[in-house]
């Protein structure tokens, strides 16, 4: 989540005192809050899913039914067959509620970060590429450049080039929608009053199962995002997104 009203040739020829914020004070809050709460929900998430980490489709799904896969980990129940010789401690209870939680503050710090950015065209000026930018020569020369792990120049630390928007948009709006889609399809209360957000995703085991790929693509963008932000030099980056500004030099 990024904010750029202005991005000059060249940062370090303006006085620090001058140069506008690279992000605002919403999208800062908002993106620390989002990763905060998606780090609570991957600790949680992986505590539930050692609980039964086995994965089904359809609407049902049990020790006793055949699973669509399973992880090769221990389980923390003794009623789960795992091959291992020992159980890990339990720890479904609190993991559920602090899971549930924390899903919640992702959902309306997402809200309020999506009306803000529509509101005030964040997206259209940060996050919407141009025509001219989507060749495939374009996006082909800049993958290449990411997979070579190169330098962004200086103008990098005040707007983002086109495969980074494309990637930012497909995780708001394509990857944390499916994400929160499936989480509530996996909940009785929702199952019941709206069964059509269950039944189009092939059952509440069809939901967890794409919850949990879901999950995995968000991880590793995460991964991707902190290995990338590091490389590109992270004083810079961190300082932009916590002060608003990114050092003169990096």
């Amino acid at each position: 989540m990024a904010d750029s009203a202005w991005a000059p040739t060249s940062a370090s020829a303006i006085p620090t005192t001058a140069v506008p914020a690279r992000h605002s004070g919403v999208v800062r809050v908002t993106h620390w809050v989002t990763a905060l709460s998606f780090l609570v929900l991957l600790v949680t998430g992986v505590e539930i899913l050692i609980s039964h980490p086995r994965f089904y489709w359809g609407e049902t799904g049990n020790v006793l039914t055949p699973a669509l896969f399973k992880l090769p980990i221990p389980a923390s129940r003794h009623t789960f067959p795992t091959g291992y010789g020992y159980v890990l401690p339990d720890q479904n209870g609190w993991s559920r509620y602090l899971h549930f939680q924390a899903a919640w503050v992702a959902v309306l710090t997402g809200l309020f970060y999506v009306i803000f950015g529509v509101l005030t065209g964040h997206f259209r000026r940060n996050l919407l590429p141009a025509r001219a930018d989507l060749s495939w020569r374009k996006l082909s020369t800049l993958l290449a450049e990411h997979l070579r792990f190169t330098r962004a120049d200086e103008a990098g630390a005040w707007s983002y080039n086109v495969l980074q928007r494309l990637t930012y948009l497909f995780v708001i709006f394509v990857l944390f929608p499916l994400v929160i889609w499936t989480g509530l399809a996996m909940s009785p209360a929702i199952a019941a009053a709206f069964p059509i957000v269950v039944t189009v995703l092939g059952g509440q085991q069809s939901a967890r199962t794409i919850h949990f790929f879901v999950s995995v693509f968000l991880f590793i963008f995460l991964l991707v995002h902190v290995g990338m932000v590091w490389r590109a030099g992270f004083r810079n980056r961190m300082r932009a997104m916590i002060g608003g500004r990114p050092a003169s030099r990096r």
